[in-house]
């Protein structure tokens, strides 16, 4: 949009302190009403002066020599306003002053930026960010960092050069050099695009780069155990203590649906009295924040009970004596050859199976499973639904026996 108003004027200012017989030539510039005072640095007598036209009087070579030098600095301020429109950036008296005396604006730097919004997270974590979270910045900005190296050469780059050609280049970058999967560029870019959007909010970019970038992941399959798996691996005795202590946590988390940092969080104080007179697990989510409530089926009470008294549970409170995800994932795939389960055994795919195995085979309605899994949207919990081909199997064939039937 152009300015409403827009005016040069030249004027005389007398030095302060000084009661000299000569004046400095100084330039105001006015856009909208506002005006910014900028010094000539040249000196000149009042009485060879035109208050009127803003320029030295007479025929005098330092009077067209002046003159001339006044001429020259218009034609500088309307070259600033001219850059200013083709960068799409504001017209004002402080920014063409600015440009006029060649006062540099701020270089805000990619990586610079990135390490001021890390910092910014990792003095609420535990508050307001999960350890994980701040993690997941650090390797972003850490890959941003070895893109721009990799791409342009150079250690960092000014945010308002990145463009829709940087962000193609760097999901190419992510796949190729790095060797990420589709889900996993999509995710990094992700936070990428958390850093840049916070800059277009704070006005360092007035374009988004990437607007026509799709950053949409591929629906990945959930897997899950079977009834039979589990009651396999429920029945199993490994003679080994550590894997009994596994498989029983990986047994709970298939009976309550929590996550792997959620169950080792879990403590006795979280295990109230529900509406109905029993056992409720009333927790917040680690990764979301939200509030998760759900009646404690009698197989995790069990679990839950077996070890009531050992030493990590009767001493710091504990439900359960929840070891590394690293060890847990460890020891379920040795559990998962010990009991003839091909699946690739995480423990993330218990919460797999308590959506749907547990819970939605058995005709829990999916609004219920989705407020028990603490999921922000029922669209999360959709996709558990995705993979119930068990339950469409059963009800098929009790159709089959009634319409055999009649």
């Amino acid at each position: 949009m152009m300015e409403k108003s827009f005016g040069l004027f030249f004027f005389l200012k007398q030095p302060k302190n000084q009661d000299s017989d000569v004046r400095y030539v100084y330039l105001r510039i006015t856009v909208d009403g506002t005006s910014k005072e900028l010094s000539t640095k040249r000196l000149w007598e009042p009485e060879r002066w035109s208050q009127s036209l803003g320029r030295a009087t007479g025929t005098k070579e330092d009077a067209k020599t002046l003159n001339a030098y006044l001429d020259a600095l218009c034609n500088n301020v309307y070259q600033a306003k001219r850059t200013l429109l083709e960068a799409d950036k504001p017209i004002t008296a402080d920014a063409l002053k600015d440009k006029v005396t060649g006062k540099s604006e701020v270089k805000r730097m990619i990586i610079e930026i990135f390490n001021q919004h890390n910092a910014q997270v990792e003095a609420l974590v535990n508050r307001e960010f999960a350890p994980g979270t701040l993690q997941r910045y650090k390797v972003s900005c850490s890959h941003t960092r070895s893109f721009i190296r990799w791409k342009y050469g150079v250690e960092d780059m000014e945010i308002k050069d990145i463009d829709y050609d940087f962000i193609s280049e760097y999901a190419f970058w992510l796949k190729s050099v790095r060797n990420c999967g589709h889900n996993s560029a999509m995710k990094y870019l992700a936070n990428f695009k958390k850093i840049v959007l916070q800059c277009i909010r704070k006005g360092w970019i007035l374009r988004d780069p990437f607007i026509g970038f799709k950053t949409t992941r591929k629906e990945v399959k959930r897997i899950a155990l079977t009834k039979q798996e589990i009651e396999n691996l429920a029945k199993k005795s490994f003679g080994i203590e550590r894997l009994e202590n596994v498989r029983d946590i990986f047994l709970f988390s298939c009976y309550t649906g929590l996550a792997y940092i959620d169950v080792q969080k879990l403590r006795r104080s979280q295990i109230i009295e529900g509406i109905d007179g029993e056992n409720w697990i009333n927790t917040s989510r680690q990764k979301t924040d939200t509030t998760t409530s759900l009646p404690l089926l009698p197989k995790a009470m069990e679990i839950m009970d077996k070890y009531k008294d050992h030493p990590k549970c009767a001493n710091e409170g504990y439900v359960l004596p929840v070891l590394t995800n690293q060890k847990m994932n460890a020891y379920l795939k040795e559990i998962a050859d010990t009991c003839n389960i091909s699946k690739n055994l995480t423990f993330h795919i218990a919460r797999h199976t308590f959506a749907t195995t547990i819970t939605l085979t058995n005709g829990v309605p999916i609004e219920t499973v989705s407020k028990m899994l603490g999921h922000t949207s029922i669209k999360q919990t959709q996709l558990y639904a995705k993979i119930i081909d068990l339950k469409i199997s059963e009800d098929m064939a009790a159709l089959k026996q009634k319409l055999t039937s009649i």
